[in-house]
């Protein structure tokens, strides 16, 4: 019985650091131990401690090991009918914006339904170590947030900021706090080496320098530099252009920054801003000019907009599954070319009129999707910045893809080895070809047939996985799910409502 228990321990830990793109080698040095030892755990030949699961669960950033219950596995019974209507959420990355940009603020920021995500919860661990209070109010996912008088850079929470990208945003609202400070380096998603580099150029000019040592940022700021001519981004990214709003909102002078993204969260972090008082021009398009305050000092409300990423999950469940169901207050500006595309592959839908999202600026729509019968695009599928497709909706299209008749093919440009992750679609019965680290070509239609996965370690492709199982005939086992829980709140029980048969469980 010992035997069974650390074989299965070596086979999850082998597969979640394959996941990770490690090699034994790799995962040995992270666990001060040798290349052998990692060959033996893997082999379920070594007995391990609770010290050393733990160790192995942090090295791997994933719950596949991990002290007390053990990780969370869902089971999937399948082929799925769904039926009913689903809300959209608010949007996971507007919400940990606004979190970061909550530093701009010395007075009390209420931010409303706000995605109660594991990437959430890891900044509100930050926030805390800095010594800013935070309360949820009520359960509809409202949240407080009283900063102090005087931050606490030195006593950052290191392995929760490790387990976020997201604190990389911190750099914009800091550098007005602190001459000089630290932060660890961001974690989050596998999605390979992306260069904080657009980060540096784009807050250079407000006076920060960052060196890179020993898994720390050290940052230092000149406070006599200023931006004395437009900031152009060198990369039209989300959270570039976040960091550099939230630099110029504490600059008492007008920057201009060109190229910034007009993507759906840079807009609630412009409309949020113009609600503590800074002057935002240009929001939606690629030119933002920004006065700032040299204090920001007010007590506000604020209600983030729906999420499209999670309204085109929803779409994709209900197109894996050939289901009709409603979708209510989707950001439909942001799903344009999504839906677009779609309709080109045959898919049938029905739209409410526009009406407008809490903070009073974003339109939404409800959705209500039709049986319908798919075939491949004439073109190739692949991202652009908004208003082009959103590169987050990239992946769902591989599940969609595999539901069609015919070839598509994926070109996932921005991300260096996100497209390997599609291929696990293959071993539910899926034809996915990688041919290269950018592009996959996916062949259907697929008849699914349930299997047993570890999640891969990027969000998105690890919910086009789930979703794949919905449609799957038999029984799936999706093991490892924390990935999925940093960005969907509640998912699997939300689709069970729906009329999926999905079962939580843990078995360590």
């Amino acid at each position: 019985m010992a035997d069974d228990y650390l074989g299965r321990i070596g086979n999850m830990v082998r597969d979640a650091r394959k996941h990770r793109g490690l090699t034994q080698q790799q995962l040995a040095e992270r666990l001060s131990t040798s290349q052998s030892a990692i060959n033996r755990i893997e082999k379920g030949q070594q007995n391990l401690s609770l010290e050393m699961l733990a160790r192995i669960g942090t090295a791997l950033d994933s719950e596949i090991v991990a002290l007390g219950a053990g990780p969370t596995h869902l089971r999937i019974t399948g082929p799925t009918t769904l039926r009913g209507s689903i809300e959209v959420k608010t949007s996971k990355n507007a919400g940990v914006a606004l979190l970061c940009a909550s530093l701009l603020n010395r007075g009390r920021t209420t931010l409303r339904k706000v995605a109660r995500i594991e990437e959430v919860n890891r900044l509100l661990e930050v926030l805390g170590s800095l010594g800013v209070q935070t309360r949820w109010l009520g359960d509809e996912g409202d949240l407080e947030i009283v900063p102090p008088k005087q931050l606490r850079l030195d006593s950052i929470d290191e392995d929760a900021a490790r387990r976020t990208r997201s604190v990389i945003m911190f750099l914009g609202p800091l550098l007005h706090r602190a001459d000089d400070f630290e932060l660890p380096y961001a974690g989050g998603c596998n999605l390979g080496t992306r260069t904080v580099e657009p980060h540096m150029a784009a807050l250079r000019p407000f006076g920060l320098e960052v060196k890179a040592t020993d898994g720390m940022y050290h940052a230092s700021v000149a406070d006599s530099v200023h931006p004395a001519r437009p900031i152009v981004l060198t990369e039209r990214g989300d959270t570039v252009t976040e960091n550099a709003l939230m630099a110029a909102a504490l600059h008492p002078g007008t920057t201009i920054i060109r190229n910034a993204s007009s993507n759906y969260m840079v807009q609630d972090l412009c409309f949020f801003l113009q609600r503590l008082g800074v002057e935002v021009e240009g929001v939606g398009t690629t030119t933002l000019t920004v006065t700032g305050r040299e204090v920001i000092d007010v007590d506000v409300d604020y209600a983030p907009a729906e999420d499209p990423i999670e309204a085109m999950s929803l779409l994709s469940a209900a197109i894996v599954t050939d289901s009709e169901i409603t979708i209510k207050r989707v950001p439909i500006e942001f799903l344009e070319i999504e839906l677009a595309t779609l309709e080109e592959m045959g898919f049938s839908y029905d739209r409410s009129e526009e009406y407008v999202a809490s903070n009073g600026r974003t339109r939404l729509v409800d959705l209500t999707t039709h049986s319908s019968v798919l075939h491949a695009p004439l073109d190739k599928i692949h991202p652009m910045p908004f208003p082009g497709l959103n590169i987050d909706n990239l992946p769902f299209f591989a599940v969609i893809a595999a539901v069609a008749t015919g070839q598509t093919l994926l070109h996932d440009w921005v991300y260096e080895n996100r497209a390997i992750y599609l291929t696990e679609l293959t071993k539910l019965g899926a034809q996915v070809k990688l041919l290269d680290p950018h592009r996959v070509m996916i062949e259907g239609p697929t008849h699914f047939s349930g299997t047993e996965i570890v999640c891969p370690p990027a969000l998105r492709p690890a919910v086009v996985i789930l979703l794949a199982m919905l449609a799957s005939k038999g029984t799936s086992v999706l093991r490892s799910t924390y990935v999925i829980a940093r960005g969907y709140e509640d998912l699997a029980e939300r689709l069970n409502e729906l009329g999926a048969q999905i079962e939580t469980f843990r078995d360590i």
